[in-house]
């Protein structure tokens, strides 16, 4: 009986090299480095029954990757990407809950979780996860946007942002923030529904329906909030928390406050009229300047 005689595996050297780093990386897998010392011993000449017994294994193994690397080379010692289990969930269904997260809102809340989504579809938590994570959905997030028209816009940040960078001498520079989400509030602008890829976004100011305004203090030595609620939210307003603060807290644990609040941009204030000109002197050593809506400047006394 004739033996068949094979063709001579040759080898690149560039072939060589990758084989070799093939066997010898750690994170090889081990199926792909078996296949490339099948082919490097290959190379070295000798019939597949005698490649096999070298390296302990059936002579069928032997030829089906020496006959896949002389036909593929190195590529065809890679497995092919597998297809997994079969599709359970179609397009159709896909699609629903995607128009469902742009288009619609849960009764009696502002915008789709993952839960709700789950038990609306009928699909699993995890799997509208993956939808949304595919797709760039985030219901949850929102974002902020703010477009002046104030013609002195530039110039009011300037003096603000330059007022933290330099504050004038012996001074403290404390900002005063809102908390008004407990009130019922209408943005300025039209709010920009979600897309895939970018979360919904509103304009950060808002306009007040008749809602009352509550100002607050956190004690940070014992957790207690003082607070009150008036009708406006002024600098007289801010002026009459400041003397609840100091009502509240006991004597000895009651920080110096002299003089007066002033705002900067007070018209009717007219030795406060413009910022620029508050800042151009120096204020009373005894006096808290307010020098935009929410930063307040405290001059401290000399010392």
């Amino acid at each position: 009986m004739a033996v068949q005689q094979l063709a001579p595996l040759i080898l690149s050297d560039d072939e060589r090299a990758e084989l070799t780093s093939l066997t010898m990386r750690r994170k090889t897998a081990q199926a792909l480095a078996l296949r490339a010392r099948i082919v490097l011993t290959c190379a070295e000449g000798g019939r597949n029954t005698e490649v096999a017994a070298k390296l302990g294994l059936d002579r069928q193994t032997v030829g089906k990757w020496r006959r896949r690397f002389m036909e593929q080379r190195v590529g065809g010692l890679h497995d092919e990407p597998r297809s997994g289990a079969p599709r359970t969930i179609d397009d159709a269904r896909i699609e629903a809950v995607i128009v469902r997260t742009l288009e619609s809102c849960p009764e009696n809340a502002t915008h789709w979780s993952s839960r709700d989504m789950a038990k609306t579809s009928g699909l699993s938590v995890s799997t509208v996860q993956r939808i949304w994570r595919a797709f760039g959905l985030q219901p949850h997030r929102m974002e902020t946007f703010k477009l002046s028209t104030d013609p002195n816009f530039v110039a009011k940040v300037r003096d603000v942002v330059g007022l933290y960078v330099s504050p004038p001498e012996h001074a403290i520079v404390l900002c005063v923030d809102e908390k008004s989400q407990i009130q019922a509030l209408d943005r300025s602008q039209p709010m920009l529904p979600m897309r895939a890829g970018q979360a919904a976004r509103r304009s950060h100011d808002y306009k007040r329906h008749g809602t009352t305004s509550l100002f607050a203090a956190l004690d940070i030595a014992t957790g207690r909030v003082i607070g009150k609620c008036y009708g406006r939210h002024r600098t007289a307003e801010f002026r009459k928390f400041l003397d609840e603060i100091e009502a509240a807290v006991p004597r000895d644990r009651r920080p110096s406050r002299h003089g007066q609040l002033r705002h900067a941009q007070d018209p009717n204030d007219p030795e406060m009229a413009g910022q620029k000109a508050a800042l151009a002197r120096a204020p009373d050593p005894d006096q808290f300047v307010m020098a935009q809506p929410g930063r307040a400047l405290l001059r401290a006394p000399h010392r």
